[in-house]
């Protein structure tokens, strides 16, 4: 009989080689691609992954190979194993074992259950969803108060379903919903074994996107637009992109849901959206009221305007006021003519530096200190004063005043409380209420990020899920010197697309993400990697800016291709590809 061999990736952090290894004979239909095993590395026994099985290279003979150690159980399989391959070279990630990780079950899984597919779909479908995953799938635009499970059990119609959710309590409590529907349902990580075997839906959150299934009849991501889609440590991979490219592969339909489509979904499904009409998509929406502070004087330091004090004294409402503080730029007006100043390229906000010029932090176009509208050169700092903001919210409301931020206890508000302050995990923490103020969007809409308008209208749509449908009377209070903003103006006709045409304009201009790829270098080696990108025609590098550097490509596969073909420095070296928050 002739020998068998295994190539195993081992799970040790910073080991990116493969490695041969012998299958003993009473192993051989156990093991195959994606099977979890242990090995000898090094005088120690570590983890791995079996990625392939064949015979052994020429060049070594099999006496030489040590043999697998133990036969863990079942892992990723080998459509999961190709499609961290595609994932490695797509997030420039030049290794395997951050995807196969995400891949794998959480404890050993020496067996698979049976199969336990139902029968029958039960309970109403969403029609537009339905066209969209006969003609192979697209973006569906929904309200944010609007239910989900339509959307889904239109996907269960197809076949086993993948649904990928922003986050691990979403998918259980969806999870549930599906059950008591008929449904057979695991939800990932801790249903892994029976997702394996099959079932109706898989439902999980980031890393179900690698969830095992036997078949792949139907993909949904519900909220596309969450950041909490993408991986945070590198490789940054996100998702919604795994999940895109896992249907293609199965030829299953896709679908992203979303209030607020992102471009990068919208420029993936072109003229596959199904929107509701504008009578469904306005009663989704909640009530808008724009405190135009136009007419405040620019070094008046207070957030507390009369209609949100009118909102504070209702003893029957409870209201969240939002204020993203931390880590925001500062911001100048015109002593004059009051107006905000704006980059004339990409409409950010503009600071002051040293050397007496205004400088937009987003895409670096400088001016003299001059004013856009009038041309004074009297301008003013705007600092908004959130160090007792809380007492002041207290003294205007004559009540107490909870504050929850980012570095709070991370549990659900006290629900005797009625007013609460925070930044925007306050909108996580209090599951509904009656007014939601922004005491100072314009943070938001002129912040030095290039997503920075979507990302606004991100905030504000999670606003509108905790105010609930228009018939609830909730509102949604923004208080501005931008009244007339795309994203206000988007949020206030309940139509989200009127901001994708400026949007999408800007980022073409300016080469952005979903125009071109974009990845950016930070750490001790970025200067030699992109010391040695620059030599590569199919890149642009850009900077240093804050000791960082911006790589642009025509698409994610050049972009990948040249980051995976330039040597990578001695020293580290952080690759964020598509970054959420540049």
């Amino acid at each position: 009989m002739s020998p068998v061999v295994a190539r195993v990736v081992p799970d040790v952090t910073g080991l990116d080689k493969q490695f041969d290894y012998l299958v003993p004979d009473a192993w051989r239909e156990d093991v195959g691609a994606g099977t979890v095993v242990r090995v000898g590395l090094a005088g120690r026994r570590v983890g791995g992954w079996v990625v392939a099985v064949g015979p052994p290279d020429p060049d070594v003979p099999a006496a030489k190979l040590r043999p697998l150690a133990k036969v863990t159980g079942h892992g990723p399989s080998a459509a999961l194993i190709d499609l961290a391959a595609w994932a490695s070279r797509r997030w420039a990630a030049g290794r395997l074992r951050p995807f196969l990780l995400a891949a794998s079950p959480p404890r050993a899984v020496p067996a698979l259950p049976a199969p336990a597919v139902t029968a029958g779909r039960p309970g109403p479908v969403d029609a537009g969803a339905a066209r969209l995953l006969a003609g192979g799938g697209g973006v569906v635009r929904r309200p944010p108060s609007a239910d989900p499970v339509p959307v889904v059990l239109a996907a269960a119609a197809v076949g086993p379903t993948l649904i990928v959710t922003p986050s691990v309590d979403q998918a259980r409590l969806l999870g549930a919903r599906l059950r008591r529907a008929g449904l057979s349902v695991a939800v990932v990580p801790r249903d892994w074994a029976a997702a394996a075997g099959g079932v109706d839906v898989v439902v999980g959150a980031r890393a179900a996107a690698w969830a095992p299934m036997p078949v792949v009849g139907a993909v949904v991501v519900l909220d596309e637009h969450d950041e909490a889609l993408q991986e945070e440590r590198a490789p940054t991979w996100h998702a919604r992109d795994v999940a895109v490219e896992r249907a293609r592969r199965a030829a299953a339909p896709c679908v992203l849901v979303s209030p607020v489509p992102t471009l990068n979904a919208l420029d993936w499904a072109g003229d596959r959206v199904s929107a509701p009409t504008r009578n469904e998509e306005r009663a989704g929406w909640p009530i808008l009221e724009v405190v135009d502070r136009r007419n405040d004087e620019p070094w008046r330091r207070s957030l507390v305007s009369s209609p949100l004090i009118k909102a504070l004294r209702d003893p029957e409402r409870t209201v969240v006021c939002v204020l993203n503080a931390p880590g925001r730029a500062r911001r100048l007006a015109c002593r004059s003519c009051r107006a905000l100043q704006r980059c004339e390229r990409c409409q950010a906000a503009v600071a002051q530096t040293r050397d007496g010029l205004l400088r937009c932090a987003r895409c670096g176009t400088e001016r003299p200190v001059v004013c856009q509208v009038c041309g004074s050169s009297a301008l003013v700092v705007l600092r908004p004063g959130v160090s007792g903001l809380r007492e002041e919210l207290e003294a205007a409301a004559g009540r107490p005043v909870v504050e929850i931020t980012g570095d709070s206890a991370d549990e659900a508000a006290d629900a005797a409380a009625a007013v609460f302050v925070g930044t925007e995990a306050v909108l996580h923490r209090v599951p509904r209420a009656d007014v939601v103020a922004f005491l100072d969007i314009d943070d938001e809409l002129l912040a030095p990020r290039f997503r920075a308008d979507e990302q606004a209208l991100v905030l504000l749509a999670r606003a509108a899920r905790v105010l609930g449908p228009r018939a609830d009377g909730g509102r949604l209070l923004v208080q501005t010197r931008l009244p007339h903003h795309e994203v206000l103006d988007a949020v206030l006709h309940a139509d989200p697309g009127r901001l994708s045409g400026p949007a999408l304009a800007r980022r073409r201009e300016l080469g952005l993400p979903p125009v071109r790829a974009l990845a950016v270098l930070s750490g001790a080696g970025a200067e030699e990697l992109a010391g040695a990108l620059r030599t590569d025609p199919t890149v642009a590098v850009a900077g240093p800016a804050d000791g960082r550097y911006l790589v642009r490509a025509a698409d994610p596969d050049a972009l990948g291709a040249a980051l995976a073909a330039a040597p990578r420095p001695a020293s580290r070296v952080r690759v964020e590809v598509d970054p959420p928050r540049i």
